[in-house]
């Protein structure tokens, strides 16, 4: 028998029993059914958790800030008491917390800590508004889009930090209240951002809408504006007109860039030679990579029960083989009469339980898809409606395909005892049974 006709044979033995065949898939579904889902679940969050990362920075770059000592003689700690005058201290926009103000001193001390490539002080510009055309005044927030950093858009592009010309982009949220029909009528617009300086003068600048940012639990500037530097330069000179240099130049954190390559060992020896210089280090995988090994155990545990479900649905595979070849004893004294060895028995048996796996895995995959994507889409407009761009539930093909031969495997495997049966059988007592 060539092996094309061995697997059309193994097919159409599948549903000699069409009662018993479809219970066992149904069986096997539950399982697929449970796991695609599960994988699904974890593929979705964890992607919406990659796309804030990439939001806050990039993973070879880590946030140093240099804390102010509170009367408990702990860095940055809020206390109950009275703090002593610090002139050097800025708020790190926690109640009751400060941290000392990094100088030009602090970044060529920073540059100089072994490991660190490069140094980016990190500008605070503080505007009065932002407006579009003779429209309503909004407040607004601005931040400066860091290289490796990123942005979920909504429509448009990041600002070209190379650009001489003045980009700005802003939060999906402005789009309405400056007059734009929707994100796409805002790419391209002019807005006005002022700003006020030491003298009390307000300043006003023009820049283009190059892009519109959906909101995220975490971006580059939270829900503020996000400026190019030539736009972030002017704006800092506006406001920091009628200040000397010393006061201009203080900065709340700097960015620090290291090996890309860097391993988790030398991350935190980079951190331990910062601290000993008086500086913190915090990196994106500190703040966000417990959340994503909490929701990554989860998926596990999830996962596990649904491995459990194609455990016991194994057994109904073993017994459906068991009785499919106590059925078919004659039929298989038959075949080795005929010269089919006992390897293509064995083959057989094997392929019919691999083919109620894949009926069981495919079936429960595509239908864990459709209500995956539904869950998903309702989700999204309600419960879920506060975290645009997370697609609670997303599929990946390769872990679908991943799936289904693991549950084919399976069943494989739940195959092998029954098929071993039929292939040791003797041709001649097979063809006695009744």
């Amino acid at each position: 028998m060539k092996t094309t006709d061995l697997i059309a044979s193994a097919v159409a033995n599948t549903f000699r029993s069409k009662t018993r065949t479809i219970l066992t898939i149904l069986a096997i579904f539950v399982g697929a059914f449970t796991l695609t889902l599960t994988s699904g679940l974890g593929t979705g969050i964890n992607a919406y958790i990659d796309d804030t990362v990439s939001g806050v920075g990039a993973s070879d770059a880590m946030t140093v800030t240099k804390n102010a000592e509170s009367d408990g003689g702990l860095p940055g700690q809020p206390s109950d008491g009275p703090q002593e005058y610090d002139p050097d201290a800025v708020s790190s926009g926690i109640p009751g917390t400060t941290v000392t103000a990094l100088t030009p001193d602090d970044i060529d001390t920073i540059e100089g800590v072994d490991g660190v490539l490069r140094v980016d002080a990190v500008r605070t510009i503080t505007p009065d508004y932002i407006v579009a055309g003779d429209g309503t005044r909004y407040e607004a927030s601005v931040g400066s889009l860091i290289p490796g950093q990123t942005v979920v858009l909504a429509s448009g592009a990041e600002p070209d930090p190379d650009a001489g010309e003045y980009e700005v982009t802003i939060p999906v949220t402005y789009v309405e209240p400056l007059g734009f029909s929707d994100a796409a009528d805002a790419v391209g617009e002019t807005v006005t951002v002022a700003v006020t300086d030491a003298e009390r003068t307000q300043h006003t600048i023009d820049a283009t809408i190059v892009g519109v940012a959906e909101e995220a639990i975490a971006s580059p500037t939270g829900s503020g504006l996000l400026v190019n530097t030539a736009f972030e330069d002017a704006l800092f000179a506006a406001q920091s007109t009628g200040l000397t240099t010393e006061q201009a130049d203080r900065y709340t954190s700097a960015t620090v860039w290291f090996d890309p390559q860097a391993t988790d060992a030398e991350i935190t020896a980079l951190k331990d030679r910062l601290a000993d210089a008086g500086y913190t280090g915090t990196t994106i995988a500190d703040q966000l990579g417990t959340v994503k090994t909490i929701i990554d155990g989860i998926v596990l545990v999830l996962n596990a029960f649904a491995i459990i479900a194609l455990l016991a649905a194994a057994f109904g595979i073993v017994n459906t083989l068991y009785m499919s070849v106590q059925e078919r004893t004659r039929e298989i004294g038959l075949m080795k009469a005929m010269g089919m060895g006992s390897g293509r028995v064995f083959s057989l048996f094997s392929l019919e339980a691999a083919f109620l796996g894949f009926l069981g895995s495919a079936i429960g995959a595509v239908v864990a898809m459709a209500a995956g994507s539904a869950i998903s889409s309702v989700l999204a407009g309600g419960l879920l409606a506060d975290l645009p761009g997370l697609t609670l539930i997303a599929f990946d093909p390769v872990s679908i395909a991943t799936v289904i031969v693991l549950v084919m495997a399976i069943a494989f495997l739940a195959g092998t005892l029954p098929a071993a049966r039929a292939a040791r059988a003797d041709p001649v007592e097979s063809l006695r049974y009744e």
